[in-house]
């Protein structure tokens, strides 16, 4: 039987390493595990040696707060979703390290290393990265850091990676109160619940019918219903509520910097298990759209985290959540200290390396009689692209920020390099890109005067459905299935997109002939469905919808061309067909194509990625008096193909 020998770094001693021999007698240590225990006087962290697996983590008095019941390497670790090029298939790689070293280690800080070098003979398993996992252990933090390094030299095969993500898995019968925002917390299911409960239309939703709490039995429990944008995931995790002594364990991400697909790309937090995750890339809510993408040859090298894990206690029971509170202001604490100036890799920026960009946003719209200040934009720069082309980017650094009432912005510690400046700004349609390439350099200050930004516009508005916000969840959410209920959401008007099975609620409300909604007479908040999608007509039978929009035009048509703007929320596996007054012609007057593999109606995403449509309409098509548009979703292999609205406005041709 394999016998461990102990790496110990203990803080307070004499921060020296110590080979703790007592149960091996003889070297070389063949057959033996190696494992590294550090330990600051408040948490003790054990790790496998070389792979760099969290073994263990000791706090409050608690030997191990992770899941005992899992196999060492399954507790705490990195790991990557990949394929090949061309693909040959999704494949799953839980990344250890080949070699371990010292990075620094004083009376104050130990940093390790757990190196993953790849090697043209390894087999298709590893993907053509190298990858290094660092640790950081600071003397008086309650937790520590954790950040990957992610390298590609010259030479390197291609490859796709599609997720990247930190894991950690904690002991259950301690952990049973998850919290993820100040109104998204409560008592969980277990796991044992989900295995014993009845699979839905999809693995990740099982409606539990035999929990070992009767309280839960009829609800849902999808991970997904607790997916965060990058911009509100800033914290999450679990409390032990029910102990004498309380604690919680936390993930918190200080800086969204290194996350793909910008500020309000969605992502996992924390779920059943309990799992509590730190998502760097995903394809979530995006589709192979965002996957990354290395041709032969490619290199590559970028610093994901680093993020905190966060351990707080309590005296007593009646404090248990007030451990949440605390693990907010923690969150502050760690923001405000980004970039941190402590991790020891060349390829890390601390702030006196970084560089700040500042400038005003103004929107110039022709329906407006000036132009005014950009309220509340979102400004930021990505790697250079179209305009838009930072949600679906997933390799360089985003920088993003909020302009203030009148434009005005600052983007601070930005990492050097070249970027676009993006922009858009809710209420108005489009997205923003500023024609040249913004140099960032070392400790460079950057300031612009004005950037305008001539929205798109056609003509004056005739009518319109919905507010531009890259969201669906102004329009007509409707109440979940009583038997397909997530309690957490309960009384919950603002989430009520999180629940089970939505998107069947289209058939009731619609079994025959689908939706119209007349200009004037109806309300998008009640009379637009959130989602199109197919119709069930039973047996796993679908059916095309096709919804209409009738509106009057009460004066002679003008001369020129009108313009559509369909503006999406979301696409999953979609065609969008757009006909004007007659329904029946074979070829649309526009489609889209297929398009989208988002999966957000499915997953509980109010929207994915946003898609905008100008669509040029000849005069021609309309008439003075009723006009109606039809809008064809074509898709129908599952209920989940089909588009959500952000916004669709109608202009009259240009009085230019």
């Amino acid at each position: 039987m394999k016998q461990p020998v102990f790496l110990l770094w203990q803080f307070g001693m004499t921060m020296q390493l110590f080979l703790l021999l007592a149960c091996c007698e003889k070297t070389p240590f063949s057959g033996y595990i190696f494992q590294l225990i550090v330990d600051n006087g408040i948490v003790k962290v054990t790790m496998s040696i070389p792979e760099g697996y969290v073994i263990g983590i000791s706090y409050n008095g608690i030997d191990n707060i992770l899941n005992t019941q899992d196999k060492e390497q399954d507790r705490g670790y990195l790991d990557v979703n990949w394929n090949n090029i061309p693909s040959k298939g999704s494949k799953y790689e839980r990344v250890y390290g080949t070699k371990f070293s010292t990075i620094i280690e004083n009376k104050n800080v130990v940093e390790v290393s757990f190196l993953r070098t790849w090697k043209s003979t390894m087999s298709d398993a590893n993907v053509p990265l190298n990858i290094d996992i660092r640790y950081i252990f600071r003397r008086g933090d309650s937790g520590f850091y954790s950040y990957a390094i992610f390298d590609r030299p010259k030479g390197l095969p291609p490859a796709e990676v599609d997720q990247i993500r930190i894991v950690f898995k904690l002991r259950e019968e301690r952990f049973k109160y998850m919290a993820i925002a100040n109104h998204r917390q409560r008592n969980m299911p277990t796991k044992r619940d989900r295995e014993t409960g009845q699979p839905l239309a999809y693995p990740e939703a099982v409606l539990l019918t035999n929990p070992s709490d009767p309280k839960f039995k009829g609800e849902v429990d999808d991970k997904y219903q607790y997916s965060s944008e990058n911009i509100d995931n800033c914290v999450h995790g679990w409390i032990d509520v029910d102990s004498d002594a309380p604690m919680g364990f936390w993930m918190i991400t200080p800086s969204n910097e290194f996350r793909n697909g910008g500020p309000i790309k969605q992502d996992l937090t924390s779920h059943v298990g309990p799992f509590t995750l730190s998502m760097f890339v995903s394809t979530h809510y995006a589709g192979k759209e965002v996957t990354m993408a290395f041709k032969e040859g490619e290199t590559y090298n970028k610093v994901f985290g680093p993020v905190f894990v966060y351990l707080n206690s309590a005296s007593s029971t009646k404090q248990s959540l007030s451990l949440w509170s605390d693990a907010v202001q923690q969150k502050s604490k760690e923001v405000e200290k980004w970039p941190y100036d402590f991790p020891h890799s060349k390829d890390f920026f601390p702030s006196n390396q970084r560089g700040t960009v500042m400038g005003r946003l103004q929107v110039n719209d022709r329906a407006m009689k000036e132009v005014k200040g950009a309220n509340n934009a979102y400004v930021g720069l990505a790697l250079p692209g179209d305009a838009g082309s930072w949600q679906r980017e997933s390799k360089g650094y985003q920088f993003w920020t909020r302009a203030d009432p009148l434009g005005n912005f600052a983007i601070k510690n930005i990492v050097p390099g070249n970027y676009n400046l993006y922009a858009w700004v809710p209420g108005f349609i489009g997205d923003y890109k500023y024609n040249a390439t913004i140099t960032i350099k070392p400790g460079e200050v950057i300031s612009f005067k004005d950037f305008v930004y001539n929205l798109p516009r056609n003509g004056p508005t005739l009518w319109e459905i919905g507010i531009p916000d890259r969201s669906a969840a102004e329009f007509y959410v409707p109440d979940c299935y009583p038997n397909l209920m997530n309690k957490l959401y309960q009384g919950q008007p603002k989430e009520k997109f999180r629940q089970y099975g939505l998107w069947s609620r289209y058939t009731d409300l619609y079994p025959k002939q689908d939706l119209v909604y007349t200009i004037g007479v109806n309300n998008f908040t009640k009379d637009w469905f959130y989602a199109q999608v197919p119709r069930n007509v039973g047996k796993n039978t679908y059916l095309p919808t096709t919804w209409q929009i009738i509106f009057e035009h009460q004066h002679d048509i003008f001369h020129g061309n009108y313009m559509l703007q369909l503006a999406l929320a979301c696409a999953a596996e979609a065609e969008l067909e757009v006909r004007f007054n007659n329904p029946n012609v074979d070829r649309p007057h526009f489609s889209t194509g297929i398009i989208g593999g988002d999966n957000a109606i499915a997953r509980h995403g109010i929207h994915g990625l946003h898609r905008l449509f100008s669509i040029s309409v000849p005069s021609g098509h309309f008439v003075k008096g009723k006009n109606i548009i039809y809008l064809k979703q074509t898709q129908t292999k599952n209920p989940w193909q089909g588009v959500m609205y952000d916004y669709i406005r109608l202009e009259s041709p240009s009085t230019k």
